[in-house]
């Protein structure tokens, strides 16, 4: 049977919910009130508070599809394994079933007739072998060892291959168990396991075993609430289950790959891949009204398109339309799944066409100040041309290297490639550092100054409507124990005497101590009620709705204050430009 990734996803949540799993929607790529992570990089995220012990409207077991983001390994991206856009299945246990239900779950799935049938030969396991932190978990072993895995299959290993968590320096943590296939040829010799033969096994599955809290002295505590959190790789596992060796060899990418290779004039297989998985996750970005920036996942966003627009020159494809039918190809395959890539298409070419414009007046910018820099190593007499100073034409003008070669060529210069691949190295490491030290999953914390500043974006977000306009919708938010920033579409800046109206709205409220309560409803119910809620699609069946006495009715599953007395005063520092068409404000609790 040739398995598409519809298919496993149809089977996967079809199990789940014969299990008694309620389905929940995917959540956008940009975290809800999450100011550490600037993509949903895996289907915990979204569920942080609940796996924290805030009830969820739809109960105790949850599955769904996850559409995530990663880029920390951008470079790898057009080998065989590495995207930036994927897909990622789950199902949670939030305090109900623990390590011996959740384990015969994945194996009923994995080798069950009616589901994946994979032969039990075939599979391989890791459990946590135990330290100084958390014992052996003898207890996964055992249940792995009754549903007839043999013992030689079974791995225990350390911390850094089956733990994990917690997601920032504390919080939710505990050991997982990581299901392998067998990829070599024929059936695993008796000798073969992940341990002893890692080439032939591909991991499939992780669960997760929630049992732990990592405190401020790092000890690692009991929760009370013990969770269980799987994830599953859809587009690894149709590559598996197919037999074929590349996720590009998949439904989704066939089809991308022979048409650039039908425009193509000197067709290269990873500048291919590069050109299809970065334009699948620009079109995701776009349809989850993201633009391209200079900041945070605008950023990333005009980085991808421009890698896109680099890799279509190096494949000297000269046919103006090669992006826009790749993208309709996209919107067209995942269009069923992911209606709003149809509904918005339009939107999404033209965010892709604007960019394609911009960079190209980029390299004429970069070129003009290439050029500047040409003439004074002529006037000194040099012929090579620094890899750090290669870097800031690159950082600064967006200048990539391959076009800085050409240039410097035509001109009998060299550029230092080693001293550019070192500040580039510098500038990944500084910037993966950056992005490790933003991520720790749902707020910043769960503590009460941020608790405070998540209220207070509630009404913040109303003021903005009563002030502004009923057009004024969130984009975003990013909220510390320090400050919120506040992301809003709005066409143009805000005035002086607008930001004060707003504040002033904002503290009125403060001042009417009004209680915050919460009702559960369903999407309908609160959009009756008039609620707000761009994420509504996130939370399933049944939302929480918070009310801040007659003045906020918003969808949310985030902490809140019990009464506005606690949140003090509340001051804009500062409000700008986020992206086109999106306003950034800043803001505090005094």
């Amino acid at each position: 049977m040739l398995w598409t990734s519809s298919k496993l996803i149809s089977k996967y949540i079809e199990f789940y919910k014969s299990k008694g799993h309620k389905e929940i929607s995917s959540a956008r790529l940009i975290p809800e009130n999450d100011p550490t992570v600037l993509f949903t990089t895996a289907g915990m995220h979204p569920l942080v508070p609940y796996l924290n012990g805030e009830k969820h409207p739809n109960g105790t077991k949850l599955v769904n599809v996850q559409r995530c983001i990663r880029t920390g390994d951008i470079d790898e991206v057009g080998d065989n394994t590495h995207l930036t856009f994927f897909e990622m299945l789950g199902n949670w246990s939030l305090g109900e079933y623990f390590k011996e239900e959740a384990i015969k779950l994945s194996f009923e799935f994995l080798t069950g007739k009616d589901w994946l049938n994979i032969p039990l030969e075939k599979l391989a396991v890791t459990v946590f072998q135990g330290d100084n932190d958390a014992p052996k978990d003898e207890e996964a072993y055992k249940t792995w060892e009754t549903l007839g895995i043999p013992k030689h299959k079974i791995s225990y290993l350390p911390k850094k291959d089956n733990w994990w968590g917690p997601a920032g320096q504390t919080g939710p943590c505990g050991p997982d168990s990581e299901m392998f296939y067998y990829v070599g040829e024929g059936l695993p010799s008796i000798e073969s396991n992940v341990e002893t033969d890692p080439d032939n096994w591909v991991e499939l599955w992780n669960d997760v075993f929630m049992q732990y809290e990592k405190t401020q002295e790092g000890k690692f505590v009991p929760l009370k609430q013990k969770n269980v959190d799987t994830g599953m790789g859809v587009e690894r596992t149709v590559v598996i289950l197919n037999g074929k060796t590349t996720v590009y060899e998949t439904e989704i990418f066939a089809p991308i790959l022979n048409l650039i290779k039908k425009v193509s004039s000197d067709y290269k297989e990873k500048n291919a891949r590069i050109i299809a998985d970065h334009t699948r996750t620009i079109a995701f970005m776009a349809m989850d009204g993201m633009a391209p920036s200079n900041l945070d996942q605008g950023y990333v966003m005009r980085k991808l398109i421009r890698r896109v627009l680099m890799n279509i020159k190096k494949l000297e494809i000269h046919e103006d339309s090669v992006l826009e039918k790749i993208t309709t190809i996209i919107c067209n395959l995942m269009g069923e799944s992911y209606p709003k890539l149809l509904e918005n298409k339009d939107e999404i070419l033209k965010t892709i066409s604007d960019e394609e414009k911009q960079f190209s007046k980029a390299l004429e910018v970069g070129t003009r100040e290439f050029n500047k820099l040409a003439s004074k190593m002529e006037e000194y007499n040099t012929k090579n041309l620094s890899g750090r100073k290669a870097f800031v034409l690159y950082e600064t003008y967006g200048l990539p290297f391959e076009v800085l070669e050409e240039l410097a060529k035509e001109k009998g210069f060299e550029v230092d490639k080693e001293g550019f691949d070192k500040a580039y190295k510098k500038h990944q490491e500084s910037s993966r550092a950056g992005a490790e030290q933003k991520f720790k999953g749902g707020l910043a914390d769960s503590g009460e100054e941020t608790t405070k500043l998540h209220t207070a974006t509630h009404l913040l977000h109303k003021s903005l409507q009563n002030v502004l306009g009923g057009h004024i919708k969130q984009k975003g938010s990013n909220i510390t124990n320090e400050r919120l920033r506040f992301d809003f579409c709005h066409g143009e800046k805000m005035t002086s005497e607008e930001l004060k109206a707003v504040e002033d709205m904002v503290n009125e409220q403060i001042k009417k101590e009004f209680d915050i309560e919460c009702e559960e409803m369903t999407v309908e119910e609160a959009k009756e009620k008039g609620a707000i809620g761009l994420f509504e699609h996130k939370y399933g069946e049944k939302v929480k709705v918070y009310f801040v006495g007659d003045f906020s009715k918003e969808i949310c599953g985030g902490p809140h204050v019990k009464n506005t007395r606690e949140l003090g005063s509340f001051k804009i520092k500062k409000e700008q430009s986020s992206s086109k068409g999106v306003r950034r404000i800043k803001g505090v609790l005094n």
